[in-house]
This record gives structure tokens, C-alpha cells and sequence, in this order.
């Protein structure tokens, strides 16, 4: 049975209600099976194995004990696409890591339960080392437990599998799974095949997850596992993982062993409306109950500190960040067009500068046939450039072998590249500016020599009076597919980072959220531009018609 494809046909017939990313991973997936060209294939059988061991062989531990686990289709269609997809050449999976975003409730501590049952039984591994990590050890043993639990009531796990004082043992294969904290004494030089995270929103800083994941090197297919709902900590492990699935999703990171399943709300006032509930618990009305999650709805409608739990925990919206300006379907649009054909144009520009720590971006917008033509030139310094790689979790060096990234030697950016490449722009293409967007922030040297060089340069105060407006006509012109920026992934990267903050009159301007690493700077350059080209549009649109 394909579940995978079950699922898709109940979510594109609507009996099955989720929000966006999971329709778009399951369709991808669901694509990605039957397509012969790609260096992997999916393996029906094999997708099933760990789904008929778990139903066969692994019982409730919680409610009806004893009773056979019957998993749900949207954890059947999870685990075949984990354990499903074949590399052609050497037989191994495709996924090795994996992130699952799920509301409480849902079952996935018995669903980790499981799967970490069936990699230390079944997976057909010798000597399979199975974690399941934390900070503390309750957490981390909260996995292992109920693994426990299922062994004491299956008769055939029991059989196999030996209970000792700190992990279960299987002696024929010399496999193990053990519960283990961040302050244990034994996390250096583990062999892990199976490393299970649950709850990854609790763990505030990465060196866990860096040591685990390091642990499964040597393994011929490894599995690291993190399930978990979002948190109220942020910058720490869960933001990086959660921003790199939403990448991977995005495809603005291309790594095919990593499987982003994101249950979440499209839209954070969706947790009033009960029939958006779904987008976020899968499990709704089998796992989790209608009447508790109802119960949690009202209370938190009243209760400022039930709400941010609540939103928090059963729809997975992030505690203390501040609201998405735009999802993929409004940025996405993989338009092209060839800079030949804005030859002899006049451009509106806009300028966004930095020092060391962000992108410093250049933009020129050109109106033509009804649309805007985005033009836009990224500066990194060279010598942080592979520190930024790792700390942001994009393809900063791809992006350079592409020419849409600048390096300047040294550790800071040097502003006059900025001005070469307006220069360039010019001269070589004949795409003149008209005006050129600025926040003075840093700015004068830089101001000065544009000057020199014969550029108009237009101070754009970055408060929400001034950007509020053009960025309004900036969404709606991105929502009518208008803005054509060559599918460029470092704009689309930065529109999606974006948040916004809201003023008393419902003015907005763009924001990175509090102590962010996501970059937003392409966002701020092309904005600095469009209210340039609100402030001047009428003067723009008579020297482009001559």
C-alpha cells in the first residue's frame, strides 16, 4: 500500500485538513516516487517493513495496554517516506535526518518509540547503537520508557530483547537502546545508528545535537530523529533546525537526505477556527480529542498566559517572535528574464548596508510591460564568509559561484564594490537610476562617493510612517506575480526571514525578530527602492515612457 499517495488524494480531496508545508512535502514526495530520473527510487516494501513491525509486533503501553499499535495515515505516510526512498547506487536511504513538527498529543512519543524499536530489531544492523537524547535525563528516558513498556507487553519483543538497569539489550546482534542527557559522561565516541530528540524546542544550545549527529559518521545509513512542538526559547537549537527545514522545503537549501514534515498553522489567528485545528494535530479526534483541545481554545481566548501555551504547544506558534510578513506561495515565482532586455531602461534603486555581521545587498528596480524587474547584487566579507555558511545554514559559496554574491577581502565589506556594481549597471548594461534608495546608518563615506560618480541618492528613514505604504504595494505586487526577480534564492531567502511589527495605525516595517541570526537585508534593499518609487512615481513613469 502507498501511503504516501492515500494521503495526498484525502488532503487534495479536502477529507483531510493541512496547511501548507505538509501539502507541499507530501505532493513533492508523492512526485519524486515515480520519477526515474532522480538518483533515488521508492521502495514500496521497504517503506512498509518498519510500519508491519510496528502493528505486528509493538503494543500499547498507554490506555488499552496490550493491544496492537495501529498507527495513523499520516504516521504510515511519514515513516514510508522515511524508510522508503532507495539511493540507486548503493541500496542505502535516502533520509538521514528528519525533522517532525507535530502539536501534543499527537502520539509521536509512542510513534519514537517504535521506530526506535524497530532500528535496533529490525533494520537489519549489527551492533545498532539507538539513543533517544535530552538535556536532562526525564526527558530524555521518556522515549526509552515507553519503548520499555511495549517490549514488557509483546511476548516476541520480550523473546529477543533484554531489559537491563540503563538500556535494553539484544543479544544476537549485540544492539542496544539507551536514554542518554547532555550531562552524561559517555556522549563522546558513541556509534550511533538511531538518534531520537524529542522534544528539540527544550535543548538551548547545539552541542548536543552537534555530538549526536557527529556519532552516526560511521554508520552505513543512520537515522537522527527530532520530534518535537515548537518552544518558548529562542536562538537555540530549534530555531536553527526549524529555519534549515523550512530551507530545505523551500529548496532554497538543496539536501535530499533531509525530510522537513511541518504541522503548523498557515496563519497564526487559524487557532480560533476549529476547522484549521487539523493543520497543526494531525491526530485530531483519534489521538487527541476535539473536547481537550476545545477546552484549551477558550480558556486561552481569556487567559493571556493559557494563550501563549496553548498557541504554543497545540498549534506550534513560536513563543516571543514576531509575526511572518509572507509565505512561499506569495514570494515564490520562478519567472526569469534576460538583463538584455532591460537594456536602455531607466531603474529606481535601493541600497541596504552593512558592516560585518549582516549582508550588505544592492537593488534596482525596472518597471516595464506591467511588471517590476528586480536586480539585485549581494557583498559578504571574504574572510566570514565560511563562519557564515555554518552559523545560517545556507549555501553562501554556491551562491558566489553563481555571481550573486560578492566577497570583499578582509572581515569587513567594502562599500565600494557597492558602488562598482551601480557603476556596472550603468555603463555596461544601460540601466540607468534614476534615484537610489539609503538608510544613512553608515552610510556618509559611501553617500559621498555615489555623488561623485553622478548617482541621486534618496534618504529612506526606516520607520513604519515611511516603509508601511510601499510595502503594502510591495506584498499585493508579489501576490499578482508582478515582481519578477529572476528567482533569485538569497531574495527569496530574505523575503521569507522577514517579519513584520505593527504600530498603533496598523503601519508596518520590516524587522528580523529579537536576536535573530535570519538575514533580511535583500528585503530592506528592494523596500528602500519601492518607496523611492511610491515617493517618485509619477516623475519615474514620464522619463520611462520617453
Amino acid at each position: 500500500m502507498n501511503y504516501i499517495k492515500e494521503y495526498v488524494e484525502k488532503i487534495e480531496s479536502g477529507e483531510i485538513v493541512v496547511g501548507k508545508k505538509i501539502k507541499k512535502i507530501y505532493k513533492k514526495l508523492l512526485k519524486e516516487s515515480s520519477n526515474e530520473s532522480l538518483p533515488f527510487y521508492f521502495d514500496e516494501e521497504k517503506g512498509n517493513r518498519p510500519i508491519n513491525f510496528i502493528e505486528t509486533f509493538c503494543k500499547q503501553a498507554e490506555g488499552e495496554i496490550g493491544k496492537p499499535i495501529k498507527l495513523e495515515l499520516f504516521q504510515k505516510a511519514y515513516i514510508q517516506a522515511l524508510f522508503g526512498f532507495i539511493y540507486r547506487d548503493t541500496g542505502l536511504r535516502r533520509f538521514n535526518e528528519t525533522m517532525f513538527l507535530v502539536g501534543r498529543k499527537n502520539g509521536k512519543t509512542t510513534m519514537l518509540s517504535a521506530i526506535a524499536l524497530y532500528m535496533m530489531i529490525a533494520d537489519g544492523e549489527g551492533s545498532a547503537e539507538c539513543y533517544s537524547v535530552a538535556t536532562k535525563k526525564d526527558q530524555a528516558s521518556k522515549a526509552f520508557k515507553s519503548a520499555c513498556a511495549m517490549r514488557a507487553q509483546s511476548p516476541e519483543i520480550r523473546a529477543i530483547v533484554n531489559k537491563r538497569r540503563s538500556d535494553m539489550y539484544m543479544p544476537t546482534t549485540f544492539s542496544s537502546f539507551e536514554p542518554l542527557s547532555s550531562d552524561s559522561d559517555t556522549l563522546d565516541g558513541l556509534n550511533a545508528h538511531l538518534v531520537i530528540i524529542d522534544e528539540l524546542h527544550a535543548i538551548k544550545d547545539r552541542n548536543l545535537y552537534d555530538v549526536m549527529k557527529q556519532s552516526t559518521s560511521s554508520r552505513r545509513q543512520p537515522l537522527v530523529v527530532m520530534i518535537t512542538t515548537a518552544g518558548t526559547v529562542r536562538e537555540c537549537i530549534f530555531d536553527d533546525i526549524y529555519n534549515y527545514a523550512n530551507n530545505v522545503l523551500d529548496e532554497i537549501v538543496k539536501d535530499d537526505s533531509f525530510l522537513p514534515v511541518l504541522y503548523e498553522l498557515d496563519k497564526t489567528e487559524e487557532w480560533k477556527d476549529i476547522s484549521c485545528w487539523a493543520k497543526a494535530n494531525p491526530g485530531l479526534g483519534t489521538i487527541k480529542q476535539y473536547k481537550y483541545l476545545a477546552k484549551q481554545v477558550e480558556r486561552a481566548k481569556n487567559d493571556t498566559s493559557s494563550k501563549r501555551s496553548t498557541l504554543c504547544k497545540d498549534f506550534n506558534i513560536r513563543s516571543n517572535s514576531e509575526e511572518k510578513w509572507l509565505d512561499f506561495d506569495t514570494v515564490n515565482n520562478e519567472e526569469k528574464f534576460d538583463i538584455e532586455e532591460l537594456r536602455g531602461t531607466y531603474a529606481i534603486g535601493g541600497a541596504d548596508l552593512s558592516s560585518t555581521l549582516d549582508l550588505t545587498c544592492a537593488t534596482l528596480i525596472v518597471l516595464k510591460k506591467g511588471k517590476i524587474y528586480v536586480l539585485q547584487q549581494y557583498f559578504i566579507p571574504e574572510d566570514t564568509i565560511e563562519e557564515k555558511e555554518n552559523d545560517d545554514k545556507v549555501p553562501y559559496k554556491i551562491w558566489k559561484e553563481r555571481g550573486l554574491l560578492t566577497t570583499c577581502p578582509g572581515a569587513k565589506i567594502n562599500y565600494t564594490a557597492v558602488t562598482e556594481w551601480f557603476i556596472k549597471m550603468h555603463y555596461e548594461y544601460d540601466i540607468s537610476p534614476l534615484w537610489i534608495g539609503y538608510d544613512r546608518w553608515g552610510s556618509t563615506y559611501w553617500v559621498d562617493e555615489m555623488k561623485e560618480n553622478g548617482f541621486q541618492i534618496e534618504q529612506v528613514i526606516q520607520g513604519a510612517q515611511t516603509m508601511s505604504n510601499p510595502m503594502k504595494q510591495l506584498e499585493a505586487d508579489l501576490k499578482e506575480k508582478k515582481v519578477v526577480y529572476n528567482n533569485n534564492p538569497i531574495l527569496k531567502w530574505c523575503l521569507l526571514n522577514t517579519a513584520i511589527e505593527i504600530d498603533k495605525n496598523d503601519n508596518i516595517r520590516p524587522v528580523k525578530g529579537k536576536k535573530s541570526k535570519e538575514r533580511i537585508d535583500g528585503t530592506v534593499s528592494l523596500i528602500d527602492a519601492y518607496v523611492v518609487l511610491y515617493r517618485k512615481m509619477q516623475d519615474y513613469l514620464v522619463l520611462q515612457e520617453e
